[in-house]
């Protein structure tokens, strides 16, 4: 088995950033997920889930460490990364509430003109990150601005077996994972505890729980019209009224992950 793609979205519910290597650490892959778009008004933070015009939003760092947005007709704009512990704004992704940097007025017009919606743009510390959910990882393991969990993993046999039964392709991106893993059976990874990467130990934490977000072709914004893959993950992957699909991992301790290492099952 070997890792044969790399996932980071740097602005949650932007568009993914294809790497053939990457940093990781705590909170993931290195840049994965540091920034969120929240309504102005109450903070609470916006996905492609309510607002498909998310997925036109291209961000990565460019060469003096600042985030780049780009969306097509709009021109680009580079965002510094605030201070830590300056211009600090209450927000709420799902159950979580904290205080993070805000990143200006000019990223918030930017977006609100994209979204047409009044918005800000926040970043995440890692010395401002949320904890798991309870009863999952360990104390010290952080998330930034991801669902939950700081890494996701599928398997592409599971995708190929998901798409046999559909009948036609469905895109890796739809899933939104960070590392995808050749050479296993379909969903093998739902067996695993603790794989290594590299010189990197991964503990797998639980399965990732899917939505309407995989019924948006990643490329076009445009929702399936038949409700796929939703309506055949359903009928093989749901248990107890969840559909499940991927699974969720920490890392302990930091180091480099490259397209193309052995991955070892541990446990």
């Amino acid at each position: 088995m070997f890792l044969s793609e790399l996932y980071r979205y740097p602005v949650k519910s932007g568009q993914a950033q294809s790497l053939q290597a990457s940093r990781v650490g705590l909170l993931g892959l290195q840049g994965d997920r540091r920034w969120m778009v929240v309504e102005e008004e109450n903070g609470r933070f916006l996905t492609q889930r309510a607002w498909p015009h998310l997925g036109q939003l291209q961000a990565c760092d460019d060469d003096e460490g600042q985030l780049l947005l780009q969306a097509p007709g709009r021109v680009p704009l580079r965002v510094p990364v605030p201070a830590t512990d300056e211009a600090l704004r209450g927000v709420t992704i799902w159950r979580d509430t904290l205080r993070v940097p805000d990143a200006g007025d000019a990223a918030a017009a930017w977006l609100t003109a994209l979204l047409g919606k009044p918005v800000r743009l926040v970043y995440c510390p890692e010395q401002r990150a949320r904890y798991l959910p309870n009863g999952y990882g360990f104390n010290s393991d952080r998330a930034a601005f991801p669902d939950g969990f700081p890494l996701l993993l599928i398997g592409q046999g599971s995708l190929d077996e998901l798409n046999r039964r559909i009948g036609r392709p469905m895109e890796m991106l739809r899933f939104r994972p960070n590392l995808v893993v050749r050479g296993a059976e379909p969903f093998a990874e739902d067996g695993w505890k603790r794989i290594r990467i590299g010189n990197l130990e991964f503990r797998v934490l639980k399965p990732s729980v899917r939505c309407i977000f995989t019924t948006i072709d990643p490329a076009t914004g445009q929702r399936s019209a038949d409700r796929e893959p939703m309506v055949t993950l359903k009928t093989f992957r749901e248990k107890e009224g969840d559909v499940l699909f991927g699974q969720n991992l920490a890392v302990d301790g930091s180091g480099w992950l490259e397209t193309g290492m052995q991955v070892e099952v541990l446990e």
